[in-house]
């Protein structure tokens, strides 16, 4: 098996879960970090959430490491949304919107900032995301029995 990398490098990625309860399961990474998702009854987060949060924190991510180079930002909000549908393909997430509301200091870095936030945006959209171009390029999914 591949050596796990975590962070923002390259390699492989893994995450384990073990069942709790009934549609319930605690996750864990390489790194000891744990959560627990299900499935809508209570306040742990739906797999569909995960993925809107997925998809918003790594584009925060990128933009946040993009604009902090000119000035640290008074706030940096992202909300993410979509329409869960069932159609002729199934289940699935539609009218997914990413929408990043964040105020810098006024002055020059903070102009710099504010510039730089739309293409930021754009930068992490069309190449840095890792979660959101996989989401966009369709990547297939092996799913399967694990072998003993």
């Amino acid at each position: 098996m591949a050596e796990e990398t975590g962070g923002t490098g390259l390699g492989h990625r893994s995450v384990s879960m073990e069942r709790v309860s009934k549609g319930v399961f605690e996750v864990t990474n390489v790194r000891g970090g744990t959560m627990r998702i299900g499935g809508g009854d209570n306040a742990d987060f739906t797999p569909v959430e995960l993925l809107l949060t997925a998809i918003a924190g790594c584009s925060a991510v990128d933009v946040d490491f993009i604009t902090v180079k000119r000035a640290e930002p008074l706030s940096f909000n992202v909300t993410a949304a979509g329409e869960k549908l069932r159609d002729e393909d199934g289940n699935h997430l539609g009218d997914i919107t990413v929408r990043f509301s964040v105020a810098f200091p006024e002055g020059e870095a903070g102009d710099k900032a504010r510039e730089m936030l739309p293409k930021a945006i754009a930068m992490s959209h069309d190449r840095l995301c890792t979660v959101s171009r996989t989401v966009v390029l369709g990547t297939p999914i092996d799913s399967g029995v694990a072998a003993d």
